[in-house]
């Protein structure tokens, strides 16, 4: 009895000072496919931080779910993701065509596909998605060139990065 009360008097300062924190990341991959010269791009977001962004943004009655959808949802995933993110290859800006999102889980897949690319040695990336509305997001980015993978780490202060691959 004795040890199971000191062993809560050690424990329970513990409990104090853990909180429910929610974590906000996202992630977001691009592959540079050499057979259709395209940059393939699959960004993972949590549903209920970009439902919440864009009902602030948009409209209050939009919502995002797998079944039941607001009509416009899609285009408001669209105009976000495009205002959002940019990419540049060679220091060239590069035209981003969304092409769909997909329900998994908690997270929306927004796929998006960037055509015509040659080979490269310079990728730029802004990624402020979900950084207007919350201050601590964070966004993975992950780059696969030919064998080569590198990433990067974007937040509200710092939206943009580059990185260098050999051609």
């Amino acid at each position: 009895m004795k040890k199971r009360l000191l062993l809560l008097i050690a424990v329970l300062p513990l409990f104090a000072f853990t909180a429910v924190h929610k974590f906000y990341v996202s992630s977001t991959d691009i592959e540079y496919n050499e057979e259709a010269n395209s940059l393939q791009i699959i960004s993972h977001v949590f549903i209920d931080d970009l439902e919440k962004l864009l009902k602030e943004r948009y409209r209050e009655d939009l919502y995002l779910l797998k079944e039941g959808e607001h009509p416009q949802a899609d285009q408001f995933v669209k105009k976000y993701f495009k205002d959002k993110l940019t990419i540049t290859v060679d220091g060239k800006e590069r035209q981003l065509n969304y092409l769909g999102k997909e329900y998994d889980k908690d997270q929306l897949l927004v796929y998006i596909e960037v055509e015509g690319v040659e080979p490269f040695s310079n990728i730029g990336v802004k990624n402020a998605v979900l950084t207007d509305l919350f201050p601590e997001q964070k966004n993975v980015i992950k780059v696969a060139y030919k064998k080569d993978i590198k990433s990067l780490l974007l937040s509200r202060n710092v939206s943009h990065g580059s990185l260098k691959f050999a051609k």
